[in-house]
């Protein structure tokens, strides 16, 4: 593989061990026959999505899913957990770590048939940076020179951008950043066509992507979305069945139990009630993996109730999470101790001192903050897919350790619940998960915890803000090694932790399960079905 030229061991060893431990981890291969299966099309479960299909609009699981079988970025990522150059970049090289070119392999075509190329990129690239665009990960191009005059008004386009010829393009970035190549790996830095820039809002309906699979017919809104394989796909990890149904369900329970009577084929994430009896019932097509996902109890920071860390210290000590993991997730949960997951270089066992359990501290903290206990505290959730007994289990904690009662929350669907935390909406607690966009402890603090990543351009959903936290962040990115680089990192991550902006609940197990109509299912570390991999019997 090329990396870029003098920092070429810092990002392999960075991304390298990052998901280093991932790959011993959960279990993520099918234990079935694991026989060549033939061609024919299969389902999956999803819920709706938040957005239109739109790569630079996607940053939650439900999209994700879909996109991510639509496109194929310019790198992506081995078992390993190295940048591999099995997408469309030939090489994305620097001397100095700020100035990269990106050399495109040619042969790369669109669903519609039209050439990816440079243009296709930095089009796309400056479409979603601009916030006239709304797009949720606009905040991912933050790095690239001009984006404080499109965040101004001042420019339309980057100036960072520079296309050279069909196959090579530019980016200058503010500062330097070892792991670019990383980065560009995720959704939204995806390539868009032609088509895209003539009617948005019908291609996020019937989108046209790159990857192994292609859209056969619109998006329906409440029941999914079929893609055929694209047989002109220009990768190696070509589609080996003929397609894919994404089926919307409003709740996980269904999805189980249609996955039971063989209905839809395969249930990424089940239900935490039949954890226990799902492993007996479907045997080798009970699927365990390890992923990158931790799961937090946000703090609506902009809420004057908690606008106080003292309290939001004291609602993260209250809760004894291993007590829920048992009794909920039948202890497939581990309770999180650091705002970075483990499954990445750099993280700290115990970092967050206030992830402990500790009813008495919690209390003294509540009482310092004179804390009003009489009224009750909202817990928020999204409906349907699974959260409403452990959420519940949180506000039990809260009622017995602290004496603070609580209303539960759950009425939205996903496509609901995200835009109310944009529009500050929340009036309490709420329950988020984030998996990493790319291997590193950065893609922990960078997308959540910073005044580049806040709605509607990133999902800083607790509205928390700290220049300190940034500029250790800045200067992290631009460290010279990566030892450098993750100390920084971990320097944020301390303010951050005595600031609690959100309060880490869980390192995540994913439990799936499949019918006997697919074999070869495997989940990667960013939670998602390889969908390539699977084949119909």
């Amino acid at each position: 593989m090329k990396l870029n030229k003098r920092p070429a061991a810092l990002v392999a060893t960075a991304v390298a061990g990052a998901m280093l431990l991932s790959a011993c981890g959960g279990g993520g291969d099918d234990g079935g026959s694991g026989g060549g299966g033939g061609a024919g099309t299969f389902t999956i479960y999803t819920s709706e999505p938040e957005n239109a299909l739109v790569p630079g609009d996607t940053t939650e699981q439900n999209g994700d899913r879909i996109v991510n079988a639509l496109w194929t970025g310019l790198v992506k990522f081995s078992e390993e957990g190295e940048v591999v150059y099995d997408g469309v970049a030939e090489s994305i090289e620097s001397e100095d770590n700020q100035s990269w070119t990106i050399t495109l392999k040619d042969g790369w075509t669109f669903h519609d048939g039209t050439a990816v190329d440079a243009q296709s990129f930095v089009d796309a690239w400056n479409y979603t940076a601009d916030p006239q665009n709304t797009q949720d990960g606009g905040s991912y191009l933050s790095r690239i020179d001009g984006y404080s005059e499109l965040e101004s008004g001042a420019a339309t386009e980057l100036s960072g951008l520079q296309v050279q010829d069909d196959l090579t393009f530019t980016v200058e970035l503010t500062a330097p950043f070892a792991l670019f190549p990383a980065v560009v790996g995720y959704n939204s830095f995806y390539p868009l066509p032609d088509a895209f820039f003539e009617d948005p809002d019908a291609f996020g309906t019937r989108p046209i992507g790159n990857g192994p699979f292609q859209a056969d017919g619109d998006f329906q809104p409440g029941q999914g979305i079929t893609l055929t394989r694209y047989d002109d796909y220009a990768g190696d990890d070509a589609a080996q069945a003929d397609g894919v149904e994404f089926v919307i369900y409003t709740e996980q329970s269904t999805a189980y139990t249609d996955a039971q009577d063989g209905n839809v084929d395969i249930v990424d994430v089940i239900p935490p009630e039949v954890i226990e009896s799902a492993e007996s019932e479907f045997g080798d097509r009970f699927i365990r993996t390890e992923v990158s996902q931790i799961t937090y109890l946000g703090f609506p920071t902009y809420d004057a109730r908690f606008g106080d860390p003292r309290v939001r210290q004291a609602i993260s000590m209250g809760i004894d999470r291993g007590a829920i993991s048992e009794a909920i997730f039948s202890g497939t949960r581990t309770p999180a101790d650091s705002f970075i997951a483990p499954v990445v270089d750099g993280y700290r066992e115990a970092s967050c001192t206030f992830c402990t359990f500790d009813a008495d501290a919690a209390n003294a903290l509540l009482d310092e903050a004179g804390f009003d206990r009489s009224q009750p505290v909202d817990l928020w959730f999204n409906a349907g897919a699974g959260h409403d007994a452990w959420m519940e289990a949180v506000g039990n904690q809260l009622r017995q350790n602290l004496g603070v009662d609580f209303a539960l929350r759950g009425d939205l669907d996903f496509a609901q619940y995200l835009p109310l935390g944009e529009e500050q909406g929340f009036t309490g607690p709420f329950r988020f998960g984030w998996s990493f966009d790319y291997p590193a402890a950065e893609s922990y603090l960078t997308p959540l915890l910073t005044q580049a990543s806040l709605p509607p351009v990133g999902s800083n959903y607790s509205f928390y803000t700290d220049p300190q936290v940034a500029d250790l962040i800045s200067q992290g990115d631009q460290a010279g090694s990566e030892d450098e680089a993750i100390e920084l990192y971990q320097q944020a991550e301390d303010i951050i932790a005595e600031a609690m902006p959100m309060a880490p609940m869980f390192f995540t197990e994913i439990q799936s399960v499949h019918s006997e109509n697919v074999d070869n299912v495997r989940l990667d570390l960013f939670q998602r079905v390889v969908l390539t991999e699977v084949t119909v019997n």
